[in-house]
């Protein structure tokens, strides 16, 4: 099995699709934000009237008809699946892709994005029992201790420790606790598929039946309208490439040399790299307990590649 003999792999592509995932939401608020409140940036607001839940439909829709175009001329066997694959394939993509975009939405505008982003980093405590339970990961101290750690740096990132930057209400955790749900499931049913399709073809399914699913709930004209304006259409292309085709097939590469709590972890590495990127491009202020936060983070990332245990393949 890939994981016992390249993890280090793992983690540089776990890292990679953090890193992609980060620039993603940079690239967002920069699109979101309006001029007028952007004064300080040190790159001009283009202040596009996208709203998020639009955007993550039109760029699961371009990501899906960029990807599936460059498998059907250069890897066209990637296309290839049997028949009694498809359910997977669509499980994966409506409950493994759409959902996390839009019960994390969903969530920020019940509570906040702090609040949104520490719920939905509580998904390696979700990996980590499910895997313990049902796909014999044996426990020892690192990987509690590794997720235990990265989710205080997470709150400490985004401000959540001591309440200064957490809305909360009862429907909003439950919405943010379901964002963590599906991002565990990603994880495991990516790990579950490792070894079973190759990471672009898993990706090219579930992108297309995330699309179905987004263009049924929004219905065609919703999705479609942000590429009919010319900065917004780039800034989707831009989001589809960087933000959905690399990082989520390197997270799912990633998938075949570590195990999905260990993978997840290391992702909790993109409030990090966001908090570093808004500081070079928004002159947003980094506070010391930010700081902190991101070498909590950094120290879990370490301490779970430490981690001797091994898990066992799913599915084997």
């Amino acid at each position: 099995m890939p994981a016992s003999r390249a993890p280090g792999r793992g983690y540089v592509l776990a890292g990679l699709a953090a890193a992609c995932w980060a620039l993603s939401g940079l690239t967002a608020k920069w699109l979101f934000t309006p001029a007028g409140e952007a004064s300080l940036w040190r790159v001009p607001a283009v202040g596009a009237v996208v709203d998020p839940v639009t955007l993550a439909a039109a760029r699961a829709l371009v990501a899906f008809a960029l990807l599936t175009l460059y498998l059907a001329v250069r890897r066209r066997a990637d296309l290839r699946i049997r028949p009694r694959d498809l359910p997977f394939m669509a499980a994966f993509g409506v409950f493994g892709l759409a959902m996390v975009h839009f019960t994390y939405f969903k969530t920020i505008s019940l509570t906040g994005v702090a609040t949104a982003i520490l719920l939905e980093y509580l998904a390696p405590v979700i990996t980590l029992v499910f895997s313990v339970l049902f796909l014999g990961e044996r426990l020892n101290w690192s990987l509690p201790a590794g997720v235990a750690l990265s989710i205080t740096g997470c709150a400490l990132v985004v401000g959540a420790l001591g309440g200064a930057g957490l809305r909360v209400s009862s429907a909003g955790v439950a919405w943010g606790l379901a964002s963590a749900g599906f991002f565990a499931l990603y994880s495991i049913l990516g790990r579950y598929a490792a070894g079973r399709f190759t990471p672009w073809t898993l990706l090219a399914y579930g992108l297309g039946a995330a699309t179905v699913f987004w263009l049924v709930y929004l219905g065609p004209a919703r999705v479609l309208a942000p590429l009919g304006d010319g900065t917004a259409a780039a800034a989707v292309v831009f989001i589809a490439v960087v933000g959905t085709i690399v990082p989520f097939g390197a997270f799912l590469k990633a998938l075949e040399y570590i195990d999905a709590t260990k993978a997840t972890v290391t992702a909790t590495a993109e409030p990090v790299i966001a908090g570093l990127g808004a500081f070079a491009l928004f002159g947003e202020v980094l506070t010391l307990t930010q700081l902190l936060g991101g070498v909590l983070v950094v120290v879990a990332i370490a301490i779970v590649q430490r981690a001797a245990a091994r898990t066992l393949p799913f599915g084997d």
